[in-house]
């Protein structure tokens, strides 16, 4: 009976050997032990933080690198130990052990093989989330709110920054639209999928009866996008106007105009910042807030284009809704996309959105 179970653990062992080369390959380890050399060579030049921006991307960028490159190798000497420890004298009594482990890197590969699927080029970029209540009123508005909530937390689950940039509260509760800039590795990749339509049916809490009400909220993703020459916006295009601050930013917010509203004359989109307490803080997050809508703009018509031809194109529209949260009559939560789903919709709505989140990027890989 031993030597069957430990047949099985150097199966197991040797399927992690071939997955850990596979994702070496897919990650380019190697490729990038080269670059992590090179940042670390160009860190240390005098003059290096003269851009900040640019030398702030970069220490960003070789974070990153070093961190998969770390992951990997721990993850490869765990796997030696273990191959080591299965061919000692005492692998016998250690066998309940060694089958623990096994199914620990198990664990630990396919968290690391999710990272192959975050190869898009904004998929490292920070991730700008805009929630707009439906309709539904109150309801639809406190329900956004929840939507904020669970980003909010699954961000700090993550140990990531997130910011309120801009936010309308509603007339009773809830909110009508808000904004948050979510910065962490791969942020966007990891957050992309989440766009879409969201669904809550739930009994009130605004209604006396407690009836069961369904209410929606979309959700926009955007990257953060840098400037570039695709991405570029002439002063002339754009009309700035700041204001007072309607909440947020304390006191010395309320008594100058340090918020900003930028409209983009071509297309007429209209962005907002009132989060900072300095005027030119908020213009770069308004310009970073146009410049991912423009991106959007871009990436929408090529692929209206791609489905037009191919004679698939569909208007989105709020049937298009991705995830259904039911709080009554029954407690689930269910991706329509990747029919993923779980029982407990109280840990979702506090952020443990891994598991559709990973479903959802498997799927699209």
């Amino acid at each position: 009976m031993f030597q069957i179970f430990m047949e099985e653990i150097i199966q197991k062992i040797q399927d992690l050997k071939n997955r850990l080369r596979l994702l070496e390959e897919k990650l380019k380890i190697g490729e990038k032990k080269g670059k992590i050399r090179v940042l670390e060579e160009e860190m240390t030049k005098p003059g290096f933080w003269d851009n900040r921006e640019e030398a702030r991307n970069k220490a960003k960028l070789l974070a990153v690198y070093q961190e998969e490159k770390e992951e990997v190798e721990n993850f490869a000497k765990k796997l030696l130990l273990l191959e080591e420890t299965t061919s000692s004298r005492g692998a016998e009594v250690l066998l309940k052990d060694l089958q623990k482990e096994v199914a620990e890197l198990g664990n630990i590969m396919d968290r690391l093989e999710i990272k192959t699927y975050l190869s898009g080029p904004y998929d490292n970029c920070p991730a700008i989330i805009s929630i707009h209540a439906g309709q539904g009123g109150t309801e639809a508005m406190d329900w956004a709110q929840m939507l904020e909530r669970m980003y909010l937390r699954f961000a700090e689950r993550k140990g990531w920054k997130a910011d309120i940039i801009d936010i309308l509260a509603g007339e009773e509760a809830g909110v009508k639209n808000v904004t948050l800039v979510v910065e962490g590795p791969f942020a966007y990749g990891y957050l992309k999928g989440e766009a879409g339509a969201h669904r809550l049916v739930r009994q009130s809490p605004f209604n006396a009866d407690k009836l069961r009400q369904t209410s929606f909220a979309l959700v926009e993703v955007l990257p953060e996008v840098q400037e570039t020459a695709k991405i570029s916006i002439p002063e002339d295009d754009l009309e700035w106007e700041f204001f007072r601050a309607s909440s947020h930013g304390g006191q010395n917010v309320q008594k100058v105009s340090t918020a900003v509203r930028l409209k983009h004359k071509p297309t007429g989109i209209i962005v907002t910042s009132q989060s900072e307490r300095y005027q030119e803080r908020n213009r770069e997050i308004a310009l970073n807030l146009l410049r991912a809508k423009l991106w959007r703009i871009e990436e929408e018509n090529k692929e209206k284009q791609k489905k037009v031809l191919k004679g698939e194109f569909k208007l989105a529209g709020w049937g298009n809704q991705i995830r259904s949260y039911v709080l009554h009559p029954y407690k689930m939560v269910k991706d329509l996309r990747t029919a993923h789903e779980v029982s407990n919709p109280f840990a979702v709505l506090d952020g443990e959105l891994d598991g559709f989140i990973e479903s959802e990027l498997k799927q699209l890989s």
